[in-house]
């Protein structure tokens, strides 16, 4: 009786030191919103209160533009994943970019709300303090699915729809980045506000990656650094359990000129949803890319962008 305890109590022992080991290997604290800020929010970013959010901004271009282009990122992403199509809208268009709440450096909501409608909201009202009225808008992986779900909600205003690799129907993926495995166990929910295992980000972004060669020191360093903003590890396992699904109705209800943009290699959400998004919305253009993933804008964004300037000239 003795030595069964004496082994129980050595097992544990060494449960107890494993779980420590492996504590110590991860931990990596929040960084405090100003200390982010530093280095991810230089100009020409600004911050603008929208229903009690302090948001994460960037509005370039020609103030005078008719119909801005509004760009929205996909999970754990930010604005910066549309650097490089900015960069070239931005010389005859006003471009609008911003940070979702739980993402970026906008960080979480004081409810814990990520649902669709609320994000929808959001972006009508802080355009609405922008004084735009009527905008194109497009999105990619989650901001695909806030995209067509404003344009749904507010026809009226929508001139214009892109989408690039965007969520809105079921998926079966091939691969799923390692931040999001991890995220949606809810036995870590109470210590991934702490954790970041080293190689996780890497990983995570080599894995929407069509060509994972691609992706660079730098730009690791912004998504770990995003990811660690404070608040942004919480929001992420609380949205992954609020997942938005059955409106497909509403995507077959679109009746407006819409571009649907998809990496070939995409692993995340595949391809076929892309023809999915195409038979579904009458008159749209599907555009697959070879060789690109499921950020396509960021992989390759002179080749994406190319398109996408096509398409706003047609009439």
């Amino acid at each position: 009786m003795k030595t069964s305890l004496r082994i129980v109590l050595g097992l544990l022992a060494l449960l107890a030191l494993a779980s420590a080991v492996l504590l110590a290997w991860a931990w990596a604290p929040d960084i405090a919103p100003a200390d982010v800020e530093k280095r991810w929010a230089q100009a020409p970013s600004t911050f603008i209160e929208v229903q009690g959010l302090r948001v994460h901004l960037r509005d370039e271009g020609p103030s005078g533009d008719p119909t801005p282009i509004v760009l929205i990122h996909g999970t754990s992403a930010s604005l910066h994943t549309w650097d490089g199509w900015t960069e070239e809208l931005r010389k005859n268009r006003r471009v609008i970019r911003f940070d979702l709440p739980g993402f970026g450096l906008t960080g979480p909501n004081a409810a814990d709300d990520y649902s669709m409608a609320v994000y929808v909201r959001l972006v009508l009202a802080l355009l609405d303090q922008l004084g735009v009225q009527r905008f194109v808008i497009g999105g990619n992986s989650l901001g695909g699915e806030v995209a067509w779900a404003t344009a749904h909600a507010a026809p009226q205003r929508v001139e214009r729809l892109i989408l690039v690799d965007a969520a809105g129907y079921a998926f079966e993926s091939t691969s799923v980045p390692l931040a999001f495995r991890v995220a949606a166990l809810p036995g870590l929910r109470a210590v991934m506000g702490h954790l970041l295992p080293p190689g996780m980000v890497e990983n995570s972004v080599r894995n929407v990656y069509g060509d994972p060669s691609q992706v660079t020191p730098e730009l690791v360093q912004r998504y770990s650094d995003l990811a660690r903003r404070a608040g942004n590890r919480h929001a992420l396992t609380v949205r992954m359990a609020q997942r938005n699904t059955g409106r497909e109705q509403d995507i077959r209800d679109l009746k407006l000129p819409t571009l649907i943009l998809w990496g070939a290699r995409d692993r995340l959400i595949p391809p076929v949803n892309g023809e999915r998004f195409a038979q579904d919305i009458a008159g749209s253009q599907l555009v697959v890319f070879e060789g690109l993933g499921h950020v396509p804008q960021e992989e390759n964004p002179a080749a994406t962008v190319a398109v996408v300037q096509q398409f706003l000239r047609q009439p």
